[in-house]
């Protein structure tokens, strides 16, 4: 049985006081220990930024990559090892900037991974720049009259592009953020959860209060209404965020990338076949032709 403190670390944390980043990190955590996974069996995978120091921070298998291509390398990493959990955590900037064109095949390809994007509207690690989410008419250090672009839509285009587990959450309620992730660890698939939280340095506007003001919870919903998901994706921007929804807004079954992969590599998975090298790989990736 795992608790909490199997997931806990001695090293100090580096964000500034009453960052989202730290209900992120525990909702993380408490979701693991709840789920009883090993430690040895999740890896964290993250880009750069902030909260993508998240891996340092948590007492599991951990990746921190290039800006943007986190995706990729939890991809790989479930795949060469199908028995690990893969939790990818990134943010807005990292995920939707560098990273977009990897989030939308990621959707497209469906493999079972957890992707948590922390939106705070800022690159906050270098100051306080524009991200594709940035609403318009903030103020950044990019934009210091106002954003006149309109925003990325983070969930609507994850469910377009064929996520198949589509959530938002927030960081200062750790108890619902925690209880989505548990569902999207369970579920199968690539799940995608946009995870608001507040930049306490260079956001002066969007702070815990005003989320308080503004975010609603879904309940009792159809995940499998396409529709009415989708108009929950869209709701922030048809009414300029005077109310947002958080909940699981969509949920299917439908294979996965692995499926796949597992009838290609018919000897089992890379990470535990000790006769690697004595395989013809390029034979059995013939397959896919």
């Amino acid at each position: 049985m795992s608790n909490l403190q199997d997931f806990n670390v001695k090293e100090k944390t580096q964000w500034c006081l009453g960052c989202g980043d730290f209900g992120i990190l525990a909702s993380v955590k408490q979701a693991l220990a709840e789920l009883n996974l090993e430690s040895h069996k999740v890896c964290v995978v993250s880009g750069i930024g902030c909260g993508s120091k998240i891996p340092h921070y948590i007492r599991t298998y951990g990746f921190e990559g290039l800006h943007g291509r986190l995706l990729p390398v939890a991809e790989a990493i479930k795949l060469s090892n199908p028995e690990i959990t893969v939790i990818a955590i990134g943010g807005d900037g990292d995920g939707f900037s560098e990273g977009g064109n990897h989030f939308i095949h990621a959707c497209r390809r469906n493999n079972d991974i957890t992707y948590i994007v922390q939106n705070n509207y800022y690159f906050s690690l270098t100051t306080g720049q524009s991200t594709p989410t940035t609403k318009k008419g903030m103020k950044t250090k990019t934009h210091p009259k106002g954003s006149t672009l309109p925003e990325f839509k983070p969930c609507a285009t994850a469910l377009i592009c064929g996520a198949s587990f589509v959530a938002a959450s927030y960081s200062g309620d750790i108890k619902h953020l925690k209880e989505v992730i548990k569902e999207a660890i369970m579920h199968k698939g690539f799940s995608f959860i946009e995870c608001y939280q507040p930049c306490v340095t260079w956001d002066k506007v969007n702070t815990y209060d005003w989320y308080k003001q503004h975010i609603y919870y879904v309940k009792d919903n159809d995940r499998t209404n396409f529709d009415e998901a989708l108009n929950y994706c869209l709701e922030p921007f048809r009414n300029n965020f005077e109310r947002i929804p958080l909940g699981i807004f969509w949920q299917e079954k439908r294979r996965t990338l692995l499926d796949d992969y597992s009838k290609i590599i018919s000897n089992g998975s890379l990470a535990f076949d000790k006769t690697i090298f004595e395989r013809n790989l390029e034979e059995e990736f013939k397959k896919f032709l």
